[in-house]
């Protein structure tokens, strides 16, 4: 995979785009079997793939009178295009968390509850090269989709998975924020108290107030301060000339993030 380069290499991740604007994302495979190289894109039909090895990323072509626009994907389209096991934390809810605990590069971060590794992909796009995600999980088929997700999306090497239950203990300390989704957060406030540097972020997301609540007294009763839950909906606008409107349906209710910082 060849990053600084804006032409497309073998072993790139691509996205392709119609002229009826469906897309795919996969993987160009040039110097295999011809077996291999040939992908089943979506809508898209049958295609060579190393037929696309030296185009420019955003240009147009054609392949059997079909026209495409090949591109780099970016986060969104590697979320849309996830393996799920489970249900995901949404782009909308991805960015309060990332603002909220100061997530940037570098950083080590520890995730409670890896799931289909929506969230994991997004923490590991901001903190890559030097930072950190580690990634606590107990269901080996969640690991199993974490771990393909990852290396679809080039980011394996920012993320460390380990089968253990977070509510048991967090090896790692002096960590920059612990953000956790999993059904009973209140029995990790403790852990994520010792793990935490001073000043360190906590997050939990939680589908419903009953588990806001529990985790809101848990924290309160530690030395956490600032703690708070919001909810984020979002609405997308139909824009036309002269005839803008919002959206008739929205992206609603999701899920709950609390958040808090601690203090010596």
């Amino acid at each position: 995979m060849t990053l600084n380069s804006n032409l497309v290499s073998d072993q790139d991740l691509v996205l392709l785009i119609d002229a009826h604007k469906f897309k795919d994302t996969f993987i160009v495979k040039a110097i295999t079997s011809k077996s291999s190289k040939l992908k089943k894109v979506g809508g898209l039909g049958v295609i060579d793939t190393s037929k696309l090895v030296g185009l420019e990323y955003g240009a147009e072509f054609e392949i059997g009178r079909k026209r495409f626009i090949v591109l780099r994907p970016d986060i969104m389209d590697n979320i849309k295009n996830l393996q799920r096991k489970a249900q995901i934390i949404t782009p909308k809810d991805s960015g309060v968390i990332i603002i909220n605990c100061d997530i940037k590069g570098g950083d080590t971060v520890i995730e409670g509850g890896l799931g289909s590794g929506a969230l994991t992909l997004v923490l590991a796009n901001i903190v890559k090269p030097k930072g950190k995600i580690v990634s606590y999980e107990i269901s080996d088929a969640n690991i199993k989709v974490g771990k393909t997700n990852l290396k679809n999306t080039g980011l394996e090497k920012s993320v460390e998975i380990k089968k253990k239950d977070i509510t048991k203990g967090i090896t790692e300390i002096n960590v920059d924020s612990v953000i956790l989704d999993i059904p009973e957060p209140w029995h990790v406030v403790n852990n994520a108290y010792n793990a935490l540097k001073p000043g360190g972020h906590f997050a939990s997301y939680s589908p419903t107030m009953n588990q806001v609540e529990k985790t809101t007294r848990e924290l309160q009763k530690n030395k956490f301060i600032m703690v708070r839950t919001i909810e984020t909906l979002q609405r997308e606008l139909v824009v036309g000339e002269g005839g803008t409107r919002p959206g008739f349906e929205m992206l609603g209710h999701t899920g709950y993030v609390t958040f808090a910082r601690k203090i010596l």
